[in-house]
């Protein structure tokens, strides 16, 4: 049994939700509270296996909120809103785990897919240990890059999943604006926050951050984020096109279907990186870029929220390279070019 402490100021919120996480016998939701300080307190008290957790609230936010939580009483925190998607972001780095939509009454399709996302969200992130969080937090300041041999490659990619958030911006936050390739990323994400993570990520980041449109001419030094509910495929003539809305692996965009059109576009002269995620959308695929020559790198099992992906990527055999977060970014710039050269 997950039990689960929920944490929203709307009553037609919270009651929607519980009623949500009751359908599921797997589920129970043991409170619920209105405010963040009754969080804390129910969260001491009750000590749930899981917070759902709200952004906008009267006395304090949900950033605030999941910072005295998890500095008093670790327990994963999912994210659950519908507006403030920045500072749901801003809760990731307070170690929430992710952050989703709000299920909404008026449109029962989207409820029901809402709902679908909402149990399996929860029931993976019940189970990670937070104490492994903390272990990331010691290990990835000590762990220097790996040595690698220099590369040719003409482009980044990356995959990510659960996770992948914080991850990302643990890596682009230490790229510096001489970065020379250009850097293209697929992250599974809820509908509505791709804006939100552009936003966010730009605020530590020093390379341009864009959504991808329709036929985008790619640039170096630029980095590029899928949109939602499109796949994305990479051209010869370095434009990113955007495909159909069908599901791979249960997602779209889906890291797969992109990693397959770069490894027919850029064969060796690609890096691929395989970030925090559940499943095993990109795995093969990441072998299918090594197999080719490209270098490729999996994030390792201590920095991953989830290390689904990544893992199965490495247990295919796929990743030349196996790095914390806190040491992809010194790599890549070692990978390119000496890194007196480009300031890393």
């Amino acid at each position: 049994m997950i039990r689960v402490l929920i944490v929203d100021d709307s009553a037609t919120a919270a009651h929607l939700l519980s009623r949500l996480f009751s359908s599921d016998p797997e589920f129970s939701v043991v409170g619920i509270a209105s405010n963040g300080n009754d969080a804390i307190n129910m969260a001491a008290k009750l000590k749930p296996d899981i917070i759902s957790m709200d952004v906008i609230m009267p006395d304090m936010d949900g950033f605030e909120v999941t910072r005295k939580i998890m500095s008093t009483q670790p327990t994963p925190i999912v994210i659950v809103s519908s507006d403030q998607v920045s500072m749901s972001f801003r809760a990731l780095e307070a170690g929430a785990l992710a952050a989703i939509a709000k299920p909404q009454l008026d449109n029962q399709a989207a409820l029901n897919s809402l709902r679908d996302e909402l149990l399996f969200t929860f029931r993976a992130m019940a189970e990670v240990k937070l104490v492994r969080r903390t272990q990331r937090t010691n290990n990835s300041v000590a762990t220097q890059p790996q040595i690698a041999k220099p590369s040719q490659a003409k482009i980044v990619v990356i995959g990510a999943s659960t996770g992948g958030p914080q991850a990302l911006q643990e890596i682009l936050k230490d790229l510096p604006s001489t970065f020379p390739l250009p850097i293209v990323i697929v992250q599974h994400i809820s509908t509505g926050f791709t804006d939100g993570l552009v936003r966010w990520l730009s605020q530590s980041c020093v390379l341009p951050i864009h959504v991808v449109t329709e036929n985008q001419l790619l640039q170096g030094g630029h980095v590029y984020i899928a949109p939602e509910e499109k796949h994305l495929e990479i051209t010869k003539d370095k434009r990113l096109k955007l495909g159909t809305s069908d599901k791979e692996h249960g997602v779209c965009p889906s890291v797969s279907h992109f990693f397959r059109s770069v490894a027919q576009t850029y064969h060796s002269s690609v890096i691929g990186i395989l970030l925090s995620g559940m499943g095993r959308d990109g795995a093969a695929e990441l072998k299918l870029l090594r197999d080719l020559g490209a270098t490729t790198i999996a994030q390792d099992q201590e920095s991953s929220v989830v290390h689904g992906m990544p893992g199965e990527a490495i247990r295919l055999g796929g990743a030349s390279h196996i790095l914390p977060a806190s040491a992809i970014a010194s790599t890549l710039c070692s990978l390119i070019t000496p890194s007196d050269t480009i300031g890393c």
